[in-house]
């Protein structure tokens, strides 16, 4: 059991906004590790404030629970993060993101035209993906996700 008293489930909803059910489901999900006070009660580190809206801010950005939790898992359990831990997160954070950005911009520069679907109902389809090659390099719009169809797949690009 951690030495300080730490604070309340309560108490960390009304900083965080969430709600305490959602609390809940984020510790079952591996989010944050609550211990227990001699009444039993979850008891949480004051960095878990930070971890939470970490938690919110990513999943704004589209991340997903297991994506949040990796990222999470390399904080330092025991002590309060420091300014260089969270900026080694942030890396990797960064790196997700400046992929969906890549991506988000493809889309919109390219939402008129063929994104590699393999439907073949347009006329450009036939120009932009002879005889269905893009159906070829896999499911979902082969072109938006990273491949090209003059070089071949990019599938290590994909989002």
């Amino acid at each position: 059991m951690p030495a300080t008293a730490g604070i309340s489930i309560g108490s960390l909803s009304e900083r965080t906004g969430l709600a305490v059910s959602a609390i809940r489901y984020y510790e079952a999900q591996g989010l944050v590790e609550p211990w227990r006070n001699a009444g039993g009660q979850r008891r949480f580190h004051r960095a878990d404030i930070r971890r939470m809206s970490f938690i919110m801010i990513a999943q704004q950005f589209g991340f997903s629970l297991p994506q949040i939790r990796g990222f999470l898992k390399t904080l330092p359990g025991g002590r309060t993060p420091t300014k260089e831990d969270w900026a080694r997160i942030s890396e990797g954070f960064r790196a997700h993101l400046d992929q969906r950005i890549e991506t988000l911009v493809k889309l919109r520069d390219n939402l008129d035209g063929c994104i590699g679907c393999g439907c073949l109902s347009l006329p450009n389809c036939k120009l932009y993906n002879p005889e269905d090659k893009a159906a070829e390099r896999g499911q979902g719009p082969r072109y938006l996700m990273g491949d090209s169809p003059e070089t071949g797949t990019g599938a290590e690009n994909a989002p």
